[in-house]
């Protein structure tokens, strides 16, 4: 039985947050003659319940504990044969790297250290160390498109985190020929993502009766991918993808962030036209703002990939999902982070968590 160990998480965290669930779900339910182990410390985005559907399979198996934890990282490769490891493992939320930059830099780099060093000196030595990166590694570009080759500029704590953890996955090519492959990524959405990321953050506003707070009001836009269409990236990487190259995974689909709360107004509010501005509100922005990360993807689709969903579905499949599901998937918690995100509606938000919870939601 081929062993697969899958580190880390998406949009958000670690293992068992949207991206990374759908990722463990995927590979349990495809291959069911590999062991999935899915190493997470259970982060504040993070939810077991995500992986509620594979949890019994009797080819996966949950490891809670810490990737930038040594000991137990080398204890799992010096008892299981690893073949195969994605490291999703990451701390994301741009706005919080700037409050706590030290604990990006713990476990963005630290953690992807103790990994490549305890899969390097396995003495069953995997076939492949796939590392999820992202877009925001290139920095902003107004004009100018990004393939692989070009420079790294990152703008943020946590974008430049992702680059350190980048050149330390690549030294281990350079020096060892260590079979890595590194990919950067649009922003990822879909069912189960936390609210920390702006389509459930606008959604979870909405449903609570208040408006989407849009931070600045330079015209700032993103490049969405849906997380089955990221996943297939991932997943044909693994099987066709070159060792020591890296992969830029995107879409042709860019959304300035005001039209997209204008969607979601229309589609969760269903008010007339007229009004939907009304459920807008512009907020004070970062002292520096991105506008937006375009990249080139033909590398990727040379090797038969396309994006399949389109913004339409996958905003409608995000948007069903996240009003029938997304307050029984965390508890109260997720008021910390909004902290974050939307401190003017804190105390609103851990006033209705703990509503929804207290009455068995």
């Amino acid at each position: 039985m081929k062993e697969s160990l899958y580190v880390g998480c998406d949009f958000c965290t670690l293992m068992s947050s949207s991206c990374g669930s759908h990722l463990v779900c995927s590979l349990v339910h495809r291959h069911p003659e590999w062991k999935i182990i899915n190493l997470d410390n259970l982060d504040y985005c993070c939810s077991p319940r995500s992986l509620e559907s594979v949890e019994n399979r009797t080819n996966y198996i949950f490891i809670r504990g810490d990737v930038c934890n040594p000991r137990l990282v080398n204890h799992i490769f010096s008892s299981e044969n690893i073949d195969i490891i994605f490291h999703l493992a990451a701390k994301t939320h741009v706005e919080a790297s700037f409050e706590s930059p030290s604990s990006f830099q713990e476990v963005n780099v630290e953690g992807t250290r103790v990994l490549l060093g305890a899969a390097h000196q396995a003495r069953h030595q995997p076939q492949r160390f796939i590392y999820i990166s992202t877009d925001e590694v290139y920095g902003a570009s107004l004009r100018e498109v990004f393939d692989e080759s070009s420079p790294l500029r990152p703008s943020n704590p946590y974008a430049a985190t992702k680059a350190a953890a980048e050149y330390l996955v690549r030294s281990y090519w350079d020096q060892y020929k260590f079979p890595i492959i590194i990919t950067r990524s649009n922003n990822i959405y879909g069912p189960r993502q936390y609210t920390e990321k702006v389509i459930p953050r606008f959604l979870t506003l909405l449903q609570m009766d208040k408006k989407c707070t849009i931070q600045g009001t330079l015209p700032k836009s993103r490049h969405f991918l849906f997380v089955s269409d990221a996943i297939n990236a991932f997943l044909l990487l693994l099987e066709k993808g070159i060792v020591g190259e890296i992969y830029n995974v995107g879409t042709s689909c860019e959304i300035p962030i005001i039209q997209l709360a204008r969607e979601l107004v229309r589609m969760v509010k269903k008010v007339p036209e007229s009004e939907v501005n009304d459920w807008l509100e512009f907020v004070p922005d970062r002292p520096r703002v991105d506008l937006r990360y375009p990249i080139k993807c033909e590398k990727l689709q040379q090797l038969g990939w396309r994006a399949e969903v389109s913004w339409t579905e996958g905003i409608r499949q995000t948007g069903t999902v996240t009003h029938t599901r997304l307050y029984t998937h965390y508890p109260p918690v997720w008021c910390l982070i909004l902290t974050v995100s939307c401190p003017a509606h804190c105390d609103l938000f851990k006033l209705y968590f703990c509503t929804l919870w207290a009455e068995g939601h």
